[in-house]
């Protein structure tokens, strides 16, 4: 019998196509880049991936398209041991692709094609309730419907399991509808995005977090790279989790993998703070290899990590 998925992750699947460069083109300017990676991606996809490789027992519910990169993700999926269920093929529409570029400082710029993921609607929620039912935490993302991702949170809070959202890519919406969240992850750009306030220190993130709070929302969590993660919540006030010191080859998905990693630690029962500390070396971890998802390194691997640096 199959065990039930501990997090459901509800969201985008990508393929993503990267290109390696020396520095980022100007407008209008032509140049070679140094190496290309096809692989895996997508918001959602990438969460599961990331909480599936640190142990967690994952399902995912998204929409792909008749296509090649459709079928290979399916079949990603099945080859990790992620619950592909609800991973529905749309005949009439391409799969999501991710077009990321990345320059010799291991900086990216993604430029995302929604394809089938637009096409995830609250009807599909509740056709994976059962998932729901059994399941300790729900994680969310913006790259599918922001109707679906507030249904979402509507149903699961209902139901009382933990959600998780990352506000990715950031975009407008009555951050109201979201006060059933638990935890709200945006990173820097995004949480100056969704408040018009700048996140340049320490002090800003604190602020922009409590601005956050203050719109309703429990937990607040804002991902600041080589900085750490700022936590803030209305009862305890705001504290900085420092980051662990990397060497840094691809910051693509590092977002992801503390998503995924943070949502493990926490269905594990890790109390928030360690939760924290330890997605920030998982992610920090994550950037030391190219590439997205198997960039994200497995548990024993981690755990061995972690025990040199906690």
């Amino acid at each position: 019998m199959k065990k039930p998925a501990e997090i459901v992750v509800i969201g985008s699947c990508n393929v993503d196509l990267t290109t390696f460069t020396s520095r980022f083109p100007n407008p209008g300017e032509t140049m070679f880049g140094s190496r290309f990676d096809l692989g895996f991606g997508g918001k959602g996809a990438n969460q599961a991936v990331a909480a599936k490789r640190c142990g967690a027992d994952v399902a995912m519910v998204a929409r792909v398209g008749n296509d090649l990169f459709g079928e290979a993700t399916v079949r990603n999926f099945a080859a990790l041991g992620i619950d592909a269920t609800h991973v529905r093929v749309l005949r009439d529409v391409s799969s999501g692709v991710a077009p990321i570029f990345v320059d010799a400082n291991g900086e990216n710029r993604i430029i995302v094609v929604k394809g089938a993921n637009d096409r995830l609607m609250p009807r599909d929620i509740d056709d994976a309730a059962p998932l729901l039912e059994t399941a300790d935490c729900v994680v969310l993302q913006f790259e599918v419907p922001l109707e679906t991702v507030a249904y979402t949170v509507r149903v699961a809070h209902a139901r009382g399991v933990r959600v998780i959202v990352n506000p990715a890519p950031a975009a407008p919406m009555d951050l109201d509808l979201l006060s059933g969240v638990d935890y709200f992850i945006p990173n820097e750009t995004e949480a100056e995005a969704l408040t018009g306030m700048p996140v340049r220190t320490d002090r800003e993130a604190e602020q922009c977090a409590r601005s956050l709070i203050e719109r309703g929302i429990d937990r607040v969590i804002i991902t600041l790279g080589q900085r750490g993660a700022m936590i803030a919540s209305e009862d305890e006030g705001a504290v900085l989790v420092p980051a662990f010191k990397v060497e840094a080859k691809d910051t693509t998905g590092a977002g992801d993998a503390f998503i995924g990693s943070f949502a493990t630690f926490l269905v594990e029962g890790c109390e928030e703070r360690e939760a924290v500390r330890r997605a920030n070396l998982y992610a920090g971890l994550s950037t030391t290899a190219v590439g997205t998802q198997k960039s994200f390194w497995n548990r024993a691997d981690f755990e061995r990590e972690w025990t040199k640096r906690a």
